[in-house]
């Protein structure tokens, strides 16, 4: 999982130096979103993340969210690497696995998802394919692959704030088919150095109709994050 991973890697820093290895950046979050949708109406979800940054150039990340809504609940996880490609420009390949599951359904996922993107201060775009195999009950799993796309523009970008729109078929935890999109206007207030601020009113849909008008849920994130 991924925060086993991250938690090897820390126990493992001080040889990170031995061999030319250097941490140029660490960040823990942590976000609350309350949430109405279709399928639970109302519910709550709690999330945790962590990141390390190698060299100024490598970044792994671990996450983990659980959904409540009454005596049902949601676990994923995830665990992935970030590669910048090249130094003076902000291109970048991804790998995450993704593990989704609703316990009382008996219901799990695992989802494999290679990217390579551009990001930009002011504009982004990536694209992969997602690998995604599901089980149902004691079904035999079903291999989905499905293409994996986000986009994004920010209209204002420094230090201090940020806000910008994003669309794209997945996110750190989660992701679907093209017709399961998220539509997000976002943003992040710097409070110090160490702290910032970040919100999130986040519309989605989970239909298999790409682009589908049909409501299905919203969502607003507050999480605060740490970097030092």
């Amino acid at each position: 999982m991924r925060i086993a991973g991250l938690a090897v890697l820390l126990l493992l820093t001080p040889a990170l130096y031995g061999l030319n290895i250097s941490i140029t950046g660490k960040e823990a979050g942590i976000e609350l979103t309350p949430e109405y949708n279709r399928t639970y109406y109302g519910c709550m979800t709690f999330a945790g993340s962590a990141a390390l940054e190698l060299n100024g150039r490598y970044t792994t990340r671990g996450s983990f969210s659980v959904l409540a809504a009454g005596k049902a609940y949601e676990v994923n996880t995830a665990a992935g690497f970030r590669m910048k490609l090249l130094r003076n420009l902000p291109l970048y390949v991804y790998l995450s696995y993704i593990f989704n599951t609703i316990p009382d359904y008996e219901t799990h996922s695992h989802t494999i998802l290679p990217l390579i993107g551009f990001r930009g201060k002011y504009a982004g775009i990536t694209l992969g394919h997602n690998f995604r195999f599901t089980v149902f009950f004691d079904e035999p799993a079903i291999f989905e692959p499905i293409l994996a796309a986000e986009a994004y523009v920010n209209f204002y970008n420094t230090e201090k704030f940020r806000i910008g729109l994003r669309a794209a078929n997945f996110n750190d935890l989660a992701a679907g088919n093209f017709g399961a999109y998220y539509l997000s206007l976002n943003s992040t207030l710097g409070i110090t150095r160490w702290l910032s601020l970040r919100n999130d009113m986040e519309f989605y849909q989970t239909g298999s109709v790409g682009l589908s008008a049909n409501f299905y849920g919203m969502a607003y994130k507050a999480g605060v994050v740490f970097k030092w």
